[in-house]
């Protein structure tokens, strides 16, 4: 009885050492993929980069405006410019010599060649 006490004992302490080498297993810490530093400088420069593109697409939106605006213009400055040639060419007819000679006739001028002055420059 003496081996197989001897025994117990001994298989008592084997487990109690495989228990102690077992029991303090580290923990291990899982690193982050990034660091606090490094989520922040990520964040930021996110933000500007949506910035950015806000500020570009309004800026492209602006620029439709005004090029839309300047064609309106051209459009509006097409047409009075045609309005002005339909009226200088009223202006031409309305002024010919045998017109106006007509309408003095109509309000009883008569031409008198003695009266006639000529202005020099």
């Amino acid at each position: 009885m003496g081996n197989l006490a001897r025994k117990l004992q001994q298989e008592h302490r084997h487990e109690q050492h495989k228990q102690m080498v077992q029991a303090p297993k580290k923990v291990k810490k899982k690193n982050p993929w990034l660091s606090p530093g490094e989520k922040i400088l990520g964040l930021a420069f996110t933000g500007i980069v949506c910035f950015g593109a806000v500020h570009i697409v309004s800026n492209q939106a602006a620029i439709y405006e005004v090029n839309k605006e300047i064609q309106d213009t051209k459009v509006s400055i097409q047409e009075q410019n045609k309005v002005n040639g339909d009226l200088e060419m009223q202006v031409s007819e309305l002024s010919t010599y045998e017109r106006i000679w007509e309408k003095a006739k109509e309000l009883g001028l008569k031409l008198n060649e003695n009266n006639v002055k000529v202005v020099q420059d």
